[in-house]
């Protein structure tokens, strides 16, 4: 391979003919006036354009810093890039240099499973640099050799040329008068089997593996997709997909690039947020040509409504005369759902054939079968066929043996052409399992050709697609195999598919811990598994099916035949149990009571769509969190009561205090404010069980969100009451001391529970409350039999001291997930010279809009949350830890600072001299802030339930055997 200058002046040869990066050389010099226009802000109102010439320097600015720390030709490159501009920057430096990129996203919530993955990648691809932002490097886990660059950092290392999107390319070194050691930059020229790009697969969790594709791949795919798609620099394009999916980088950005096409790009949040934006934005930009996963097409279809109101009232209308065509892939695409868009939307101009159901992997370089007859060609059949392959592309479908079968008849889909990977970088194992013995690509995918057009029916391989994304099998099983009541080994996750759904949905099969007369014990374990499902990976599994160890097809070495079980279900096999599992739901809730009124049944139809259950089944007594809404569900029903009952701003905590149909729809009918009932600490989140109830007081928030998932762990178990601070609603008055805000707990929690034993917790800030009303309930002849803090320390003064209002309230930001670790510590020193309403006001204009929306916040309600919290921290610092309890059980995780080691022996220890019996200390995962996050937070309520467990019967005991 050679590298040879390049200039603004005279362009190379185009780095080769054979190279990817002669791509952007050709635009940047023959279609100098397209470029990517980058939409910006929450709603993509704002935009930024970066001509292709602009984006050409910006990247050979970037090139020689990379060069600069050491990179040669073929080295890795793994980009962790959360802004689409420095991505692409970043991107085309690497393929302008014969680097090859590695798109990847960060693992949140989770550091070690996070530092598992970085490290893993590390060794794959043989130690990569890793490119990323000041804010996200400072939110990397310690993992050793890994090379980390900042981007900033490489763009003042790379001079002038480095220029933003909007700002004029300055011109490179080899255009001015540069002193005669100045080397030009160049251009490597790379030869079609080199590697151009490694794309990461199996999701965010598990061993990756990477994608190799060469130069040869990607250019025989961009000239495939450009003659199907017969594209041409007079066409628009548009994009929402985050770059790490293969479908973003090729079909949506070097697709347009190849042919010199304007191209638009959006965050994915900013469509996923309000689907219709998808559609505004390609009328308001004239777009000709976008993709997008199928799952978009359902909320599309349910918003249609929404255009055509928002049009009769003068506002604005669409326009969608210049799209040519939606390619749609990602998941099977369901006839009855795209031909009810393309009616939906075709007053507004969209075409009759405007949707093109595809199909493409990581592994074909994205699309590389389209079906352009898209409806005429699928009239009467449920799925929509994939059309025909591009140009260069063979497709067979074969049997078990590889052998070709005839039209008609259904086997693996199997793939041969240029745009085919050569398989997966650093693992020969893998590569040689895709590929059969006469060198075709084995989709995984079950399939059939008919006149030559492809249509999918099913997978071979273990995965499920839920709106468009790939979860596998074993991942999720692992997760839930953790949970205390699922018998390990007896845990399938397969797909199914309604007639006429939009989506596949996923069904659960567990085999239960519990006996079957234990009734509590198995709807307890039913709603474990669904929050787990929903907190880790964001929707709710269709149907939870508790099985027998016998009822669970074994292959001989033990593995479960995912496939059988599906069947099975679609054949009606599972409909007793599916119809038990209903039953006993509906009698855990207490019973039926049908909705009256309009407004409760309006609710009960937003409460059975979201829970996807039959209306009918809705009880008006059921709480939001007993039919298995998480804090991810609150954003819904507040969107679905705007849209159903006009109501805007629904207050998040009239939904945690009055959760039930009945009890909200009293709120919203009466008019009622949240305290306009009067101030009650006590936020029950789960209501039933028999056992003692669980008693947890807010951190120094003074919110109690942060327990809504954990308490999903609960039902049927034990209630779970959260603790509340007062000051919240509008002329609540705060504690003026702690030891008032003590008293006022204590009260409310006799008037729940008039005797014990009590069990009672707190959480950070928490956990001394919690010790103070042990204290006094016990003072008044009362057992408390549980006394539990979540990772803090009896002496909390030091730490109060260190907060003033500043400080508190950029903690407070970093709590909410309104700014990152890092802008939490930076940030307190650039805000405290401002009067402190510029400093909140700074606060939320970094904060991402999504988030606000869903917490509910503005100026004013952030504003009032920071005065409160200031004002408990202030409580904090006259706090001084005095008298005992009998026992404490402390759960500690990683601190804010230092190690675990030095927390628990030289802080959390102390609580041994407030106890008169020993007390215990418990490892849970997680940090600090995060130890009941996603990820942690189905291990944290198997330990907190245990330790409870043992507790209250251990003390049950001692009283039996006549001990105090």
């Amino acid at each position: 391979m050679t590298s040879q200058p390049w200039n603004t002046s005279m362009p190379p040869e185009e780095a080769g003919p054979n190279s990817v990066a002669r791509l952007l050389l050709r635009a940047a010099r023959e279609h100098a006036h397209s470029g990517v226009r980058y939409l910006l802000g929450p709603t993509a109102s704002e935009s930024v354009r970066q001509p292709y010439p602009e984006l050409l320097e910006s990247a050979l600015g970037l090139l020689s810093a990379l060069r600069d720390r050491g990179l040669r030709p073929r080295d890795k490159v793994a980009l962790l890039l959360d802004r689409q501009p420095e991505f692409l920057t970043v991107f085309w430096a690497c393929l302008l240099g014969g680097f090859v990129p590695c798109p990847m996203v960060p693992v949140s919530g989770d550091p070690a499973r996070w530092a598992a993955q970085l490290a893993h990648v590390n060794q794959l691809l043989d130690g990569p640099l890793l490119v990323t932002t000041e804010a996200m490097r400072a939110e990397l886990p310690e993992v050793p050799g890994l090379a980390v660059a900042v981007v900033a950092e490489l763009r003042k290392a790379g001079g002038t040329s480095g220029a933003k999107p909007g700002q004029p390319p300055a011109a490179h070194p080899a255009t001015r008068d540069a002193a005669p050691s100045a080397a030009p930059p160049v251009v490597h020229s790379a030869a079609p089997d080199d590697l151009a790009l490694l794309v990461l697969t199996s999701g965010s969790t598990g061993n990756a593996k990477a994608v190799m594709l060469t130069h040869g791949n990607i250019l025989a795919a961009m000239a495939g997709k450009a003659e199907k798609q017969r594209l041409t620099a007079a066409d628009t394009t548009f994009n929402w997909i985050s770059y790490d999916h293969v479908a973003a980088l090729l079909e949506a950005h070097m697709l347009p690039l190849y042919v010199g096409a304007e191209q638009l790009h959006a965050e994915a949040a900013v469509i996923l947020e309000e689907p219709l934006r998808f559609l505004r934005i390609i009328s308001r930009h004239k777009v000709t040509m976008t993709f997008t996963p199928n799952f978009l097409l359902g909320p599309l279809n349910s918003s249609a409504h929404e255009v055509a109101e928002e049009i009769s009232a003068g506002g604005e209308g669409l326009d969608l005369s210049a799209l040519r065509h939606i390619v749609s892939g990602g998941e099977a695409n369901v006839v009855a759902t795209g031909e009810a868009f393309l009616a939906h939307y075709a007053p507004y101009g969209l075409r009759e054939a405007a949707l093109w159901p595809a199909f493409g992997m990581t592994e074909t370089c994205a699309g590389s079968v389209y079906n352009p007859a898209f409806p005429a060609a699928d009239a009467g059949q449920e799925f929509a066929n994939l059309g025909t392959p591009v140009e260069g592309l063979r497709i067979r479908v074969a049997d078990d043996d590889h052998r070709a079968l005839p039209e008609g008849e259904i086997g693996e889909l199997q793939l041969s052409g240029p745009m085919i990977t050569p398989g997966y970088y650093n693992d020969a194992e893998a590569t040689e399992e895709a590929f059969t013995p006469d060198g075709w690509f084995r989709s995984g995918d079950l399939g059939r050709i008919d006149e030559g057009r492809l249509t999918l029916v099913g997978r071979s391989k273990d995965s499920v697609i839920v709106n468009g994304v790939n979860y596998f099998s074993h991942e999720l099983e692992a997760a839930l195999e953790q949970l205390d009541d699922v018998a390990s080994g007896y845990v399938a996750a397969f797909p199914t598919r309604r007639p006429g759904s939009d989506t596949e949905q996923l069904v659960i099969a567990v085999s239960p811990e519990p006996a079957d007369d234990d009734e509590a014990g198995l709807h307890r374990m039913i709603t474990a598994v669904r929050s787990t499902v929903v907190i880790h990976w964001g929707f709710r599994p269709s149907l939870i099916l508790p099985l027998p160890k016998d009822a669970f097809p074994k292959t001989s070495l033990g593995k479960t035949l995912r496939r059988r079980m599906r069947q099975r279900l679609e054949s009606g096999g599972y409909d007793g149990v599916i119809e038990r599992v209903a039953e006993l739901t509906t009698r855990r809730l207490g019973g039926h009571t049908p909705p009256e009124g309009g407004t409760e049944r309006i609710l009960a139809g937003i409460y059975a769509e979201m829970f996807d259950i039959t209306a009918e089944r809705i009880s008006a007594t059921a709480s939001f969190f007993d039919l298995g809404g998480t804090s991810l569900d609150i954003l819904r029903l507040r969107r679905q009561v705007h849209r159903r009952l006009g109501i805007a701003d629904l207050p998040v905590i009239m939904v945690l205090t009055a959760p039930s149909v009945r009890q909200l729809a009293a709120r919203l009918d009466g008019g009622g404010a949240p305290g306009s009932a009067g101030y009650d600490p006590v936020v029950t989140l789960q209501s039933g069980g028999d056992k003692t109830p669980l008693f947890c007081v807010h951190p120094g928030v003074g919110e109690v969100l942060v327990f809504v998932n954990l308490a999903k762990y609960f039902v049927g178990d034990r209630p779970f009451h959260a603790l509340r601070a007062r000051g919240f609603n509008e002329g609540e008055k705060p504690f003026a001391s702690f030891e008032e805000m003590v008293e006022c707990y204590v009260q409310a929690i006799r008037a729940r529970q008039p005797h014990g034993p009590y069990a009672v917790a707190g959480y950070s800030y928490g956990g001394a409350v919690a010790f103070e009303i042990a204290k006094a309930l016990e003072a008044r002849g009362e057992r408390v039999d549980f006394v539990g803090s979540f990772n803090l320390p009896p002496h909390i003064k030091y730490r109060m001291d260190e907060l003033d209002f500043t400080e508190t309230a950029t903690n407070l930001a970093f709590f909410l997930d309104l700014i990152n670790k890092k802008q939490s510590l930076d940030l307190p020193a650039e805000l405290r010279p401002l009067p402190q309403e510029e400093q909140l006001a700074r606060l939320l204009r970094i904060a991402p809009p999504a988030r606000l929306d869903e917490l509910d916040l503005d100026l004013g309600t952030f504003t009032a949350w920071a005065e409160l919290a200031h004002g408990l921290t202030a409580l904090g610092r006259d706090y001084h830890p005095s008298g005992t309890t009998r026992s404490m059980t402390v759960f500690y995780a990683i601190p804010l600072r230092g190690t675990k080691e030095d927390w628990l022996a030289n802080e959390l220890r102390r609580w041994d001299e407030y106890t008169t019996e020993p007390n215990r200390y418990l490892d849970v995962p997680g940090e600090h802030y995060t130890l009941m996050g996603p990820r942690h937070v189905a291990a944290f309520q198997a330990v907190l339930r245990g330790e409870l467990d043992r507790a209250l019967d251990e003390a049950d005991r001692a009283r039996a055997n006549g001990r105090s």
